[in-house]
């Protein structure tokens, strides 16, 4: 059992239906995992339910009832590094005071069992109740209790070993992406024309694509470089998932549930999608409600005029166009005929009062204090937290923690002593601070691009840019695997041989080869034509080809390759035709340099002329 390695075990096409039975299953591999994690603890398990599982992640929950009362057995669906991140700031939050279900340890003392490949967690099972969501004072409930689960979150380390996930310092990037697909959707509307949706789509996707690149234009000027500089625990950590679901009433107050996915970040963030999702609910933008939310939130975890700003900001940017239209990427067709169109009306009703709502918001910044961002930059990536004792530190170690995870763990420009070649990425590029001043364009690391190294900085050659349309189709798998950057001539004035190769390999590969002709009486093997580069060499110098040699002697190597190899040279630097020159250097090394490439150009010579130069043994001129 132990050599079983928990995956996602079923997965679902949208355009399906889903099982009635969908996440109320799970693999009896599973099951019989579970079974093993409970003995891992001091308990007596009498049954056990279970409530809800996640197959296309690989996750579950299950009640069990015990000894000690009913308990909650979870299996988190990610990696058991990316798990420790949650599992030590839910650690963290309970100390600090929040409402969140604490862990129990184990019979090691751990927070946390480790088989299957992932981490499992016991917390008591705590009865909630959701709150309502037919009145402002539910939403309130919620953003308040959201409000003090980000203050408690503030200051938060992660153990040593742990992932760190982090999200603050990457706005600028995910802005850009936002309007980029924005511009593809233009493109897909109109490569598919005879759908139901394209007319609509491209009567206001100039507008949606002109308010993402306002935004990103506020935010570069806004105080979001100075925010972001203050370092990520200062910050404290965000939901990323807080809803209605994983916020919900119980002793003494609202709960907050489900952490597995939190990532440091502003922490706003959860409440702006919150906003923007209940007035996406709602079909108008409520400025009482939107108010109402702000003022539970900020009563919780104060906020200052910067913070309010970048809110306002982010709540500008065309967050639901895009959530809900980016399905034409995976299945354009189907899409774009059936369901494009009626979400769109409804964005576009709904977005009617967007603009006026938000006008009359940012009038109330005068409220709110200014912040102070004044303070000295904090390493962007926190080191992990030092133990107290050597008990604490086994307290959350993992059983085998893999290379790439160790390499994270790390603050960011320090690499690993493992590593025994220089590499080009630094581990946790994407949480660098961005130090820029307000109105200057921001350029964040992406940490799937990988510099690469080039001859020269000269610059790059015009490269034919890949068609949005197919870029679209294909960004449901692009999504989250991005291609380096690589320059294919990083000299411009210079072939592909001669820049990316010694001249000595240059000149094998387009010196002639040459074979000895046979005994006397024997008929000698016929040469092939002679190439352009030779009979040109030969009417320059005035010499002739020779086109017999005496029997049983070998053919001598002559002065002449030099000559030839220049004039091969300047043959493939004045092809008109990138294929011929990649032809002629690069994809035969082992070839005559006959011709650089099949079709003929206006500096080569006929094969009729060089034949008959050939058996002639005179120069054509």
């Amino acid at each position: 059992m132990e050599q079983y390695v928990i995956k996602p075990w079923a997965t679902r096409d949208d355009s399906q239906p889903t099982p009635v039975d969908w996440d109320m299953q799970v693999p009896p591999e599973v099951d019989a995992i579970a079974e093993l994690v409970m003995k891992e603890y001091e308990m007596s398990v009498k049954s056990k339910t279970l409530i809800t599982s996640k197959p296309d992640k690989g996750g579950a929950i299950w009640r069990i009832e015990t000894d000690k009362g009913p308990r909650s057995l979870k299996v988190l669906h990610r990696t058991p590094e990316r798990s420790l991140f949650s599992v030590g700031l839910q650690e963290y939050v309970v100390k600090q005071g929040a409402r969140v279900p604490a862990l129990i340890p184990a019979r090691d003392g751990k927070l946390f069992v480790e088989k299957g490949g992932k981490l499992w967690i016991v917390t008591d099972w705590i009865t909630l109740a959701q709150a309502t969501k037919v009145d402002l004072a539910g939403a309130q409930e919620l953003c308040y209790g959201l409000g003090e689960f980000h203050r408690h979150s503030k200051g938060y380390v992660p153990p040593k070993g742990a992932k760190n996930s982090s999200r603050l310092y990457r706005w600028p990037n995910y802005y850009q992406k936002i309007a980029k697909k924005i511009g593809w959707m233009r493109e897909m509307a109109k490569a598919y024309r005879e759908t139901a949706a394209s007319n609509s789509i491209l009567s206001v996707v100039d507008k949606y694509e002109r308010q993402a690149m306002d935004a990103l234009e506020r935010l570069k000027a806004s105080a979001y470089p100075r925010m972001v500089q203050m370092g990520e625990p200062h910050w404290g950590v965000v939901h990323q998932d807080y809803g209605w679901s994983n916020g919900q009433n119980g002793p003494g107050g609202l709960w907050v549930i489900d952490l597995d996915g939190v990532a440091y970040d502003l922490p706003f963030r959860d409440l702006r999608k919150l906003i923007t999702s209940t007035m996406d609910d709602m079909g108008v933008w409520d400025l009482t409600w939107m108010r109402g939310m702000i003022e539970a939130y900020h009563r919780a975890n104060p906020l200052d005029r910067e913070s309010f700003e970048v809110l306002l900001i982010d709540m500008a940017l065309p967050n639901e166009f895009y959530k809900h239209l980016k399905e034409m990427f995976y299945d354009p067709v189907t899409f774009l005929n059936t369901e494009a169109e009626a979400i769109l009306q409804r964005v576009l009703s709904t977005d009617q009062t967007k603009d006026q709502a938000l006008a009359e918001l940012a009038k109330d910044i005068s409220q709110y204090q200014p912040g102070d961002y004044t303070q000295v930059v904090v390493p962007a990536t926190p080191v992990p937290q030092s133990p107290a004792s050597a008990s604490d530190e086994a307290k959350w170690q993992l059983a085998s923690p893999t290379p790439a995870a160790q390499v994270e763990s790390k603050p960011a420009g320090v690499e690993s002593q493992e590593q025994s070649k220089p590499v080009d990425v630094k581990p946790q590029e994407e949480s660098k601070p961005v130090d820029v001043e307000p109105g200057k364009v921001i350029r964040l690391p992406e940490k799937e691009r990988k510099s690469v190294r080039t001859a020269a900085p000269a610059k790059k050659p015009p490269v034919k840019e890949e068609r949005p349309v197919e870029a679209a189709r294909e960004s449901g798998k692009r999504e989250k695997e991005k291609l380096p950057e690589v320059v294919l001539f990083p000299n411009p004035g210079l072939p592909a041989a001669e820049a990316t190769m010694p001249a000595s390999k240059q000149r094998k590969r387009l010196k002639p080869r040459v074979a000895t002709v046979k005994k006397a009486g024997v008929k000698p093997a016929k040469k092939k034509a002679a190439s352009t580069s030779s009979a040109k060499t030969a009417s320059r110098t005035g010499k002739k080809a020779s086109a017999k040699l005496p029997a049983g002697k070998a053919l001598k190597k002559t002065g002449k390759s030099n000559a030839t190899t220049k004039t091969g040279t300047q043959l493939a630097k004045r092809s008109s035709s990138p294929q011929g020159t990649q032809h002629a250097a690069v994809k035969h090394p082992y070839k005559k340099a006959a011709a650089p490439s099949r079709k003929l150009t206006s500096n080569q010579a006929k094969k009729p002329r060089a034949a008959k130069a050939k058996k002639t043994g005179r120069t054509m001129r």
